[in-house]
């Protein structure tokens, strides 16, 4: 029977989208009328600045989604946004709308999960059912195995074995157009729009004007803009001062693009830049599955167990390190630059995350969950399991991770990939003056080029906060207690 129930909830999460959603659909093709709902989950945003992008970000998407509704299914239908717990919130809408399923897609993270079991055990004390649907990844939880059975642990076989499954069956979208007849008029006292930032507890932020377009119809225009320079992605994704990336990070944290079609987009091209994004999107599948089957590594701990072992540098000294690198004050070029990107954006280049977060444990010495927690804070695009994913990789304490003794210069890697500074200068616009070649090593440049670009180091840029070579030294002894 295609529609057992007579009303349904649709709970939308991480998924601000109609298009190709996995539980709508489900949701739609199950039941002759769907509400649709939205928690401004108070668990969640009371732990947060009072200025946060990623609340702005989606209090916007969350209003398009309303209009995108509203368009689909007729006059009275739109979404019910709510504000408090959703643990209590979800359960006592789904009661008031007499609806007998709730449907949502899932979320892996430890205290989603723990948000989930509670929402459903309080949903079938009332005879209501809950149902989710995989929508966030292509591949989750233990879809891709070993031969022997086990989830992965290394990216390389996890990859090979992720493509050899990929076809159009798990590329296909969902046609939630289809049923779009069923979305039902919310109830007269729920006909209210969505929450102004203002009265969710919070103030605007620099969002509108930075280039990150909200909701789905901004994650539609990233797209057809990555989409004329996809082929060129493997040449250019290294390089912060070009316009490489995709930048569609936030819009897959929030679910206003399908993760499906954008791995079906790259499948279809045969271009070695295509392939390359493909394997990209299959690094933050691996993570997500790193998390959902070793759940250890989303509280506190490192996968390989013997790296926690690892006596990393403490008291105010190490505080006093710590605040140089996030407020971008080290001494190197490169790291200040892209810590100084982060700080006024929210957004990294995934090269300079790699760069700053070896930086951190490697030169520093400082505890890599220092950075995990700092980027929490700071990222538009967060989550857990590819957060995680990369500082563990960075301190080689995780799955697949670079090995203890691949140490990133950070000058040799802005020489690399921003030899001309079309990054750096951005950020640090009082080193244009300097020669090209003292560029990423200011300390280095003679005296009178020092005088010819009116810097004064120490005053007008920090000399270095350590040295790179003797930090390296100190780094290799640190690992070798739990390498032997």
């Amino acid at each position: 029977m295609e529609t057992p129930y007579d009303a349904v909830l649709m709970w939308f999460r991480r998924d601000l989208r109609v298009a190709d959603n996995a539980a709508l659909f489900h949701a739609l093709k199950a039941a002759r009328q769907v509400h649709c709902a939205f928690v401004f989950d108070t668990a969640i945003l009371d732990g947060l600045p009072r200025q946060d992008r990623r609340v702005e970000f989606i209090r916007e998407s969350a209003a398009e989604l309303d209009e995108a509704l509203r368009q689909a299914g007729g006059p009275g239908v739109g979404l019910i946004a709510l504000q408090g717990d959703a643990a209590e919130e979800i359960p006592r809408l789904a009661a008031q709308l007499g609806v007998q399923a709730v449907f949502a897609n899932h979320d892996d993270e430890p205290a989603a999960l723990q948000r989930d079991l509670l929402v459903r055990d309080r949903l079938a004390a009332g005879g209501i059912a809950l149902h989710t649907a995989k929508d966030q990844v292509v591949f989750e939880r233990e879809e891709v195995l070993t031969q022997a059975g086990k989830p992965y642990s290394v990216f390389t076989p996890y990859s090979r074995a992720w493509l050899a499954k990929l076809d159009g069956f798990y590329l296909r979208a969902y046609p939630v157009e289809r049923y779009a007849g069923r979305l039902a008029a919310r109830p007269q006292a729920l006909r209210r729009s969505v929450p102004a930032l203002e009265d969710l507890g919070f103030e605007p932020t620099n969002l509108q004007a930075l280039p990150i377009p909200t909701g789905a119809s901004g994650g539609q225009a990233l797209l057809e803009s990555f989409t004329q320079r996809i082929d060129r992605y493997d040449t250019t994704r290294d390089l912060p001062g070009v316009k490489g990336p995709s930048y569609l990070g936030v819009h897959l944290r929030f679910g206003t693009v399908s993760i499906r079609r954008l791995a079906a987009l790259a499948h279809a091209r045969a271009s070695s830049g295509a392939q390359t994004w493909l394997k990209e999107l299959a690094w933050r599948d691996f993570y997500f599955q790193v998390l959902a089957n070793f759940p250890q590594v989303g509280q506190g701990h490192s996968f390989k167990p013997e790296y926690d072992r690892i006596a990393w540098e403490e008291g105010p000294q190490a505080q006093a390190l710590f605040a140089a690198w996030c407020e971008g004050r080290t001494g190197y070029p490169l790291v200040d630059a892209a810590m100084a990107q982060i700080n006024q954006t929210g957004y990294m280049h995934n090269r300079l995350r790699m760069v700053v977060a070896s930086f951190l444990c490697k030169d520093l010495g400082i505890d890599w969950r220092w950075g995990e927690r700092y980027f929490a804070q700071k990222l538009n695009d967060y989550e857990l399991a590819s957060n995680n994913g990369g500082w563990q990789w960075a301190s080689s304490s995780g799955c697949d991770a670079q090995p203890y003794f691949r140490i990133f210069n950070p000058v040799s890697q802005g020489e690399r990939f921003d030899p001309d500074g079309a990054f750096t200068l951005r950020y640090l616009p009082q080193l244009a003056k300097l020669p090209k070649k003292a560029l990423h090593a200011p300390w280095t440049a003679r005296p009178v080029d020092l005088e010819a670009a009116g810097l004064v180091l120490g005053k007008d840029y920090p000399l270095p906060i350590v040295d790179h070579a003797q930090a390296r030294e100190a780094t290799l002894r640190r690992y070798a207690v739990v390498k032997g």
